[in-house]
């Protein structure tokens, strides 16, 4: 692992960097690990989220599945997760973030293909479960994986080009798993649907080749920059240390603080998950409408919409959110923005009322998730981040088990998706008090662009 530079060096480096173009240097690190850490995440999304997919297309009826038995299994990969993600960040600290990624990506990949497999809805909860277990640490690896690299300030803006793996995810693999089920259909004797599971979950295991091969534990091990680019990256990241007294005051990981990053993580993942699991649901409630049906693939290409549009919002958001990073307003409006037209859905009339307000949704909840990053990565030290980081992730995504669950649950027990999606608003709406809360009183970050 690459260790901290002391003050001394870091001066020297410091020094030595004055000739180094820190923009043309940071944009040779962007190129070099965000594509893949991107197209990592890309396939770890797809494969947790692709159930939605699976749903309407057959898994359902097949399993015998109600609206709750399938927003357990949907959600309850979220418990694994949740369960294993601190520990997991601690080992990948210990370990090296190439050998610990590549452990997750096998163990996903294998568990992942294996569904394809299940024939009961218990089986389909426990691969779920393992599903989970297996990826836990995955996020919050990536983004502590980061702090290695990148001064925050910078790191707030490239999260933001990261995390359009998230969007683009759905935009590019709704209409690829509709393919898939529609023309997959029979392949190894399989339905469509679990021949989606199969063909999906073998990308993982191809990507732990190529993060086996490609991946540095961090700037030292890196042989694409000079001796000078290492150490002046070194040093740019070391300044981001908070001094020793503010350590004192309020370092470490498990604190009142971390936990209240938590809930307002909670709220806003709540949301993305209620969207992503019964979003396909709806749009195949669309049929017949003005007379028109629409095929698996159709089903697909207008489930990408919000997230096209969702991919976008977050990129200019998040340059936007750089001049200012870890500010409070950056999160709570677009946070806002998601909670107010959740419920306003629910009263629109036709399939493009209700998919135009759903994208407004979309953008919101997408563009509060990058630079939400920058809170804890700014409220929290280098020795508590690994585990800090862990612990806000492992709180927001009990939200991911909890929004399709309860969802679910409601619709079974209401018949109507309406008080679920209020919750949804609700949640979102108390995210952004919470941010508001934490923030009031801290002092503002300092406008800078790099």
């Amino acid at each position: 692992m690459t260790t901290p530079l002391t003050s001394t060096r870091a001066a020297e480096a410091a020094r030595a960097g004055q000739t180094i173009a820190a923009d043309r240097l940071y944009a040779k690190v962007a190129r070099r690990l965000l594509p893949l850490l991107g197209l990592l995440y890309l396939v770890s999304y797809l494969d947790r989220s692709n159930i939605a997919f699976a749903a309407p297309n057959g898994m359902n009826e097949a399993l015998n599945l109600s609206s709750s038995a399938f927003g357990l299994a949907s959600g309850i990969f979220f418990l694994g997760y949740s369960v294993v993600e601190v520990p997991s960040n601690m080992a990948l600290r210990r370990f090296g973030a190439r050998a610990w990624l590549v452990r997750i990506l096998v163990s996903w990949g294998v568990v992942a293909t294996l569904t394809a497999f299940v024939t009961s809805a218990g089986q389909l909860q426990t691969a779920r479960l393992l599903l989970g277990v297996a990826e836990a640490g995955c996020l919050p690896g990536i983004v502590f994986y980061l702090t290695l690299w990148l001064p925050k300030n910078v790191r707030t803006r490239l999260m933001a080009v990261f995390f359009v793996a998230l969007p683009l995810s759905t935009a590019l693999g709704a209409p690829l798993s509709g393919l898939i089920v529609q023309y997959a259909d029979g392949l190894a004797g399989l339905p469509g649907w679990r021949a989606m599971f199969l063909l999906e979950g073998v990308p993982a295991l191809l990507l732990a080749v190529v993060v086996w091969r490609a991946l540095p534990d961090g700037p030292r091990e890196a042989r694409w920059l000079t001796e000078a680019e290492r150490d002046w990256l070194l040093a740019r990241v070391a300044e981001d240390e908070p001094e020793p007294s503010v350590k004192r005051r309020g370092a470490g990981w498990f604190t009142p603080r971390t936990f209240a990053l938590g809930f307002a993580y909670f709220g806003i993942v709540y949301g993305l998950y209620a969207l992503s699991f019964f979003l396909p649901t709806i749009i195949a409630g669309f049929q017949g409408d003005n007379g028109r049906e629409f095929s698996i693939v159709e089903r697909g290409l207008i489930n990408a919409v919000p997230y096209a549009l969702g991919a976008v919002a977050m990129l200019v958001w998040g340059r936007r959110a750089q001049r200012t990073p870890g500010a409070a307003w950056t999160v709570v409006l677009p946070a806002v923005l998601a909670g107010v037209t959740v419920p306003v859905a629910l009263y629109m009339h036709g399939p493009l009322a209700t998919m135009v307000v759903i994208s407004v949704c979309a953008i919101g909840v997408l563009s509060a998730i990058p630079v939400f990053w920058a809170l804890p990565t700014a409220m929290l030290g280098k020795e508590g981040a690994a585990a800090g980081i862990a612990l806000v992730n492992t709180i927001g995504s009990l939200g991911g088990f909890a929004a399709p669950y309860f969802t679910g649950w409601l619709k079974d027990w209401t018949g109507s998706v309406r008080p679920g999606l209020w919750l949804t608003g609700g949640l979102l709406i108390c995210s952004a008090l919470i941010v508001t809360a934490l923030r009031r009183g801290a002092p503002r970050p300092a406008e800078e662009v790099v």
